[in-house]
């Protein structure tokens, strides 16, 4: 057997193999005591938008069965949930909510969220000019309850 047939065999092994190492699925809850509460409309479009990475439950597309695509999702997920997770977003203290609805206002406003790479295959997940500013809109509105939340020394 050639030294090329050798290779090939080789990695095909290793990628027939690695179809059985799967990370494990970001199956919590989205609605439990901690998660955001806003507007029916405003849920809709968070949901539809950026759920799938910011929060505790994805819904899974087909080809995050193929690894190492699915090792490479995961980790996008994971690292999504740890900047920013509406699941647990309650829990947040007051002051790293404005922190985050700020980051969330200007990833908006610069057109970076949801990523161009998510939003290439789900195409319904791209915000129209009206879903951005109804999502700048309640940002502001937000903040601006919680800023009048500490200025009345409820934190």
């Amino acid at each position: 057997m050639s030294k090329k047939k050798k290779i090939l065999y080789g990695v095909l092994i290793v990628l027939v193999v690695i179809q059985f190492i799967r990370p494990a699925r970001n199956n919590g809850e989205l609605d439990n005591e901690n998660a955001i509460f806003t507007s029916l409309e405003v849920g809709k479009v968070l949901q539809t938008s950026c759920f799938d990475c910011h929060s505790d439950k994805t819904n899974y597309p087909w080809y995050t069965n193929i690894q190492p695509l699915g090792w490479w999702l995961n980790n996008h997920i994971t690292e999504g949930k740890r900047e920013l997770n509406f699941s647990q977003f309650e829990s947040y203290s007051l002051k790293r909510k404005l922190k985050k609805l700020k980051e969330i206002r200007e990833q908006i406003q610069e057109g970076d969220m949801p990523l161009s790479s998510y939003t290439l295959i789900h195409s319904y997940a791209k915000l129209s000019a009206e879903q951005k500013d109804l999502l700048i809109k309640w940002t502001e509105v937000t903040t601006n309850y919680l800023s009048d939340t500490i200025t009345q020394g409820k934190e």
